[in-house]
Formats: structure tokens, C-alpha cells, sequence
């Protein structure tokens, strides 16, 4: 598997416990985020480096640069329609584009005067933001919040078909993984290592709300 990986528990112990934080591998280039499919969406994807066959490119698909985010949502791959783990390697450019992009998923006082602003807002975006809670590998949740991005439209056809720079199959790796989850204390469980991302971009920053913006 070409990602570095570490001890969740000593990683644990680094990362900030609390805020809006995006934890993610990345180096200089290039970012890795997170999904999973059925066998026939995901396995297409392996063999081709993009998505296409029984994607669905009218649907918004969500992207999570934490890997045990994808782990709570697809219950360590073993969710219907989610078998197949998938670590997308993107630019970091285009990532740092989607962040620019992105408008909440519900209404937020703090970013919209009116809810009409935020409704034109959303109509005229191709990429949604959500911060959701952070989890323990056990699904226990986290003070710390977690980024999720949904993408549609030409946000979606640039992710799905140009700019991925390679799509790495995490399932070996999640399979073997998995029933380490409930003892992570005793340092056995290994996951993807990760870092607070801070985009190059401060407009990208500023507009989903990191801590350090």
C-alpha cells in the first residue's frame, strides 16, 4: 500500500483534541482522501485510475480526508455498498479549489445574514461542507470536528475524470485492520498517518472556518 501508516494510539496522542481540524496525508504535491464503493464502482476505479462504469456521475459524492471518518461511515468497509475502501490521491491545488468552493450544508448565521443568501449560495455551488464529529476507531465520537466535502456537477466530472493522481484499494489493508479497532489502546491498530492540513490558500481557509484561519 503506497500511504504511510502509524499507530492510531501514538497518533492520537499528537493530534488537537478539539476544533475544526482537517486531518489528512498530504505532501507537498498532492492529498489523499477517502471513499468507498461496491465492487463494481470500486474495482472499475482501481483498474482504471478514474471513475466511470456504474458511477453515477449525476449524484453528489462525498470526499473525507480522514481516514477513520470513512471508517465510521462504511463500518470498516463492511457496509452494504462499501466494500471496496479507496484512497484518492488528488493535487493539492484542487483540493485547496474545493475549499474556496464550499458552501454549508445547512444554513449558518455566521457565514449568511439570510437564508435566501444561503439558498442562492448552494444553487450556484458544486461543492457542499459539512463538519461533522470526529470518531475513535470503536465509532466513539471526538470533540474534534471532521471535514466531509460533497461534490456535484463540474466539480464532480474534474474529480471523478482529471484530477485524480492515483487510487490506491485500502481494503487489504482496512480487512486487516478492523479487528484491532476495539483494542487501539494498546497500540496494535495501525492507520494512515496524518497531519493538520493547512491550505496554501488562506481564501480556502478562511472559507471553511479552520481553527488556524
Amino acid at each position: 500500500m503506497k500511504l504511510s501508516v502509524e499507530a492510531f494510539a501514538d497518533q492520537n496522542r499528537r493530534w488537537p483534541a478539539t476544533g475544526h481540524q482537517i486531518l489528512a496525508q498530504f505532501d507537498e504535491e498532492t492529498i489523499v482522501v477517502y471513499q468507498a464503493y461496491s465492487e463494481a464502482i470500486g474495482r472499475f476505479a482501481i483498474q482504471h485510475g478514474h471513475f466511470g462504469g456504474e458511477f453515477k456521475y449525476s449524484r453528489m459524492s462525498w470526499v473525507k480526508p480522514n481516514f477513520l471518518w470513512m471508517m465510521y461511515r462504511s463500518n470498516w468497509g463492511q457496509s452494504q455498498g462499501q466494500e471496496v475502501v479507496l484512497g484518492i490521491r488528488l493535487r493539492r491545488t484542487f483540493f485547496d479549489s474545493l475549499l474556496e468552493q464550499a458552501v454549508p450544508s445547512t444554513f449558518s448565521p455566521d457565514r449568511f445574514r439570510e437564508h435566501a443568501a444561503w439558498k442562492e449560495a448552494v444553487a450556484q455551488s458544486d461543492v457542499r461542507l459539512q463538519w461533522d464529529p470526529d470518531h475513535l476507531p470503536t465509532g466513539d465520537k471526538c470533540e474534534r470536528r471532521a471535514i466531509q466535502l460533497g461534490l456535484r456537477g463540474d466539480a464532480l466530472s474534474a474529480y471523478g475524470r482529471s484530477e485524480i493522481v492515483e487510487i490506491i484499494d485500502m481494503s487489504p489493508f482496512v480487512a486487516k485492520q478492523r479487528p484491532l479497532a476495539l483494542k487501539w489502546e494498546t497500540g496494535e491498530l495501525f492507520t494512515p498517518t496524518e497531519h493538520v492540513y493547512i491550505p496554501a490558500s488562506q481564501k480556502a481557509a478562511m472559507n471553511v472556518g479552520l481553527e488556524s484561519a
